[in-house]
C-alpha cells in the first residue's frame, strides 16, 4: 500500500464524491416522498448492479468474507439512520453533517484499530476537511430539528464503523471490485426484507413505480464506493475517508442550483476551508 495519495487516486476520489453526492440528491427529492422506501429503491438498485457485475469482477478471498458479513450487518444500521436523517432534516444539513463528522471518527477509529497514525500533514488536512463540511451544516442550524441532528451524528458513527471493516477487507480481499459487488449484492438483502416486511403489497408496488430512481441511484452508489475502496488499498485510510467527503461540496452546490437552498457567504467559507484540507494532504 502506498504511504501517500498520488494524483490519480485523488482525481478518482474526487470523482466518486461527485457520484455519491449525486445519488444522494436524487434520494432527497425523490418523487415519492418516502425516504425508507426510496432508500430501498437505492439499495435494490446497487444490488441488480452489483449481480451484473460478478461474473466480471470474480470472487475475493476467503479471508474478506467475514468482512462482507460484518459490514453487512452494519449497513442494515446505516440504511435505517440514512433514511430517518432524511425524513427529519434538509439535505443541505443532514448531508454534510453525517458525511463531515465520519472522517475524523474515522481517523481516530484508525489510530485504535488499524495502527495508522496520521502524520501532521494528513492530520491538518483531515481536521480542515471535516470543519469545513460541518460548518456547510450549520449555516442555518436554527432550522433544523434535534431528530435530524440526532440522525445524522449516529449515521456518521456507522459510516465510520463500516469505513474501517470494509477497507480491511478490501485488502484483505486482494480485489476490491469483487469484495464491493459480493458487499453490495448481499448486505440489502436484510433492509429490503425488512422494508418489505413493513409495506408488503404497498413496499413493492412503490419499488416498481421507483426504477429510475433505483438504476441511476443504484449505479452511483456501487461506483463511488467501488472507487473508494480501491483507493484505501493504495492510500492511508484516513486521508482517503477524508477526501470523499468533498462529495459535500458537491452536495451544497447541488442544493444550491437544484434545489435553490442557497449557498451563502458562510459556505464559501466552509467550502474554502474543505478546500484548504486537500491542498495539505497533497502537498
Amino acid at each position: 500500500m502506498q504511504s501517500e495519495l498520488t494524483l490519480g487516486v485523488t482525481l478518482a476520489v474526487l470523482g466518486a464524491g461527485l457520484l455519491h453526492a449525486i445519488w444522494n440528491a436524487l434520494l432527497k427529492t425523490a418523487r415519492g416522498g418516502e425516504p425508507m422506501l426510496d432508500t430501498a429503491s437505492v439499495v435494490a438498485g446497487s444490488a441488480v448492479w452489483s449481480l451484473i457485475a460478478l461474473p466480471f469482477a470474480g470472487m475475493p478471498d476467503p479471508a474478506a468474507w467475514k468482512f462482507i458479513a460484518l459490514s453487512s450487518a452494519i449497513h442494515f444500521g446505516y440504511y435505517v439512520t440514512l433514511s430517518n436523517a432524511y425524513r427529519t432534516g434538509d439535505l443541505s444539513f443532514a448531508y454534510p453533517l453525517m458525511r463531515g463528522a465520519a472522517p475524523l471518527i474515522t481517523a481516530l477509529l484508525g489510530v485504535l484499530f488499524l495502527r495508522e497514525l496520521p502524520s501532521m500533514q494528513v492530520g491538518i488536512g483531515v481536521v480542515l476537511i471535516c470543519a469545513g463540511i460541518v460548518s456547510i451544516a450549520f449555516v442555518q442550524r436554527g432550522r433544523h430539528s434535534r431528530a435530524a441532528l440526532q440522525w445524522a451524528l449516529a449515521n456518521a458513527v456507522i459510516i465510520a464503523a463500516y469505513t474501517l471493516v470494509d477497507s480491511t477487507g478490501a485488502r484483505a480481499s486482494g480485489n476490491p471490485l469483487a469484495y464491493v459487488c459480493w458487499l453490495l449484492a448481499l448486505e440489502g438483502l436484510p433492509y429490503l426484507a425488512f422494508v418489505l416486511w413493513r409495506g408488503r403489497r404497498a413496499a413493492v408496488s412503490y419499488l416498481i413505480r421507483s426504477q429510475r430512481l433505483a438504476w441511476i441511484g443504484g449505479f452511483g452508489s456501487l461506483a463511488a464506493y467501488a472507487i473508494v475502496l480501491w483507493a484505501m488499498t493504495r492510500a492511508p485510510v484516513a486521508a482517503v475517508a477524508a477526501l470523499r467527503e468533498t462529495s459535500v461540496i458537491f452536495a451544497a452546490l447541488i442544493g444550491a442550483v437544484w434545489l435553490k437552498e442557497g449557498f451563502g457567504m458562510m459556505r464559501l467559507v466552509g467550502a474554502a476551508s474543505v478546500v484548504a484540507g486537500i491542498a495539505a494532504l497533497k502537498l
